[in-house]
């Protein structure tokens, strides 16, 4: 006889139905809780955003260089020109006025100006948001695929060849530096002087004689093989070592146990049944990289030249522009502070045993 397991079969989990909410002082209770709960995480969330701020402003003042020196290096600038360039800058107040203004201006979702671009570093940031979605998206999405089917596969027969070679490979992309990887990626691939030379441009997002919607969306694709190739084989150990983790631990389920009794393949048993509940953990870790992938991606918008955030902060840390590395990070720094925020308020609705 074949089936899936019913219901009853299966432990209360986050793959049981949850029964409904009781009415009366039980369900209050509940709805106490969970509204605690939720303001926990919001003041929490904008305590450590605060926090964040406060010590990203301070720290960037102890970076070395002189804006305005570095700005007009080359230029005959004279020692008033300069005093003027300071004060419309902000910089010849104290760190402690110049805070105080830098915070006011947060409050009305002013992120300041660039000392180099002249223009405000919100328009500037929305500018580059585009690209930097694109190529990170994409490299956690194919990411997160990769590391997910392969992290099953090693999960469902740990110690095996498959898990081994598997486990082995994804350790090592891990631990290697991004920077060295897109260089040496750029050598073999593109640069001319390796395996396979010239086939993938160095750099940059669309050749310039690309005309049309198709040719631009080629050329893009092209463009995009190396960085996402490169983020790809950094981060996808990551899902593959939490659902292999997870995997093992819901092989000795008791609800397995009756899919196998009642005839079902052992692939099938995986796929249905095992997997779906060893995908709840690796939600926090989406979050989490959906945080940080915006501000992950410096190191490969710098080596490939990819006109997104990175390569804006990039720019702004070599003058160093501190009206423009004081908005990103603080974008930087929301991002993460708010994936992780959504993982802390979703997790307890996908799996009732950590519901408060």
């Amino acid at each position: 006889m074949t089936g899936a397991p019913t219901t009853s079969d299966r432990p209360a989990g986050p793959g049981a139905p949850e029964a409904p909410a009781p009415a009366g002082p039980a369900g209050s209770g509940r709805l106490a809780r969970a509204l605690v709960y939720v303001a926990g995480r919001l003041t929490t969330a904008a305590v450590s955003l605060a926090a964040v701020v406060a010590a990203g402003f301070f720290l960037f003042r102890i970076l070395p260089g002189d804006p305005v020196r570095a700005m007009t290096e080359g230029r005959e600038v004279s020692a008033e020109q300069r005093e003027e360039l300071r004060r419309q800058f902000g910089l010849d107040r104290s760190p402690a006025e110049q805070f105080l203004d830098y915070a006011a201006g947060l409050l009305r979702l002013d992120l300041g100006t660039s000392f180099q671009y002249r223009e405000p570093v919100a328009e500037l940031i929305l500018d580059r948001l585009g690209p930097t979605l694109l190529l990170a998206g994409t490299g956690t999405v194919v990411a997160a695929a990769l590391g997910l089917f392969l992290g099953a596969r090693a999960g469902w027969r740990p110690g095996g060849r498959g898990d081994r070679v598997n486990t082995a490979v994804a350790l090592f992309f891990w631990s290697v530096p991004t920077f060295w990887l897109g260089l040496l990626l750029i050598v073999v691939l593109a640069s001319g002087r390796g395996f396979v030379p010239d086939l993938f441009p160095t750099g940059g997002m669309v050749d310039p004689d690309a005309t049309g919607p198709w040719e631009v969306a080629l050329s893009t694709a092209r463009h995009m093989v190396l960085p996402v190739a490169t983020m790809v084989a950094v981060i996808y150990a990551q899902y593959l070592m939490i659902m292999r983790s997870s995997l093992m631990d819901e092989k000795g389920a008791d609800y397995l146990t009756t899919a196998r009794a009642k005839g079902l393949r052992d692939s099938l048993v995986r796929r249905r049944h095992a997997v779906p509940n060893a995908l709840l953990p690796t939600v926090t870790l989406v979050f989490l990289n959906l945080g940080q992938v915006v501000s992950g991606v410096i190191l490969v918008e710098t080596v490939f030249s990819w006109p997104g955030l990175g390569q804006l902060f990039y720019s702004g840390l070599r003058v160093p522009d501190l009206g423009l590395v004081q908005g990103l990070f603080v974008v930087f720094a929301a991002s993460v502070i708010l994936m992780n925020l959504l993982a802390d308020l979703v997790y307890p609705l996908l799996d009732p045993r950590v519901r408060p």
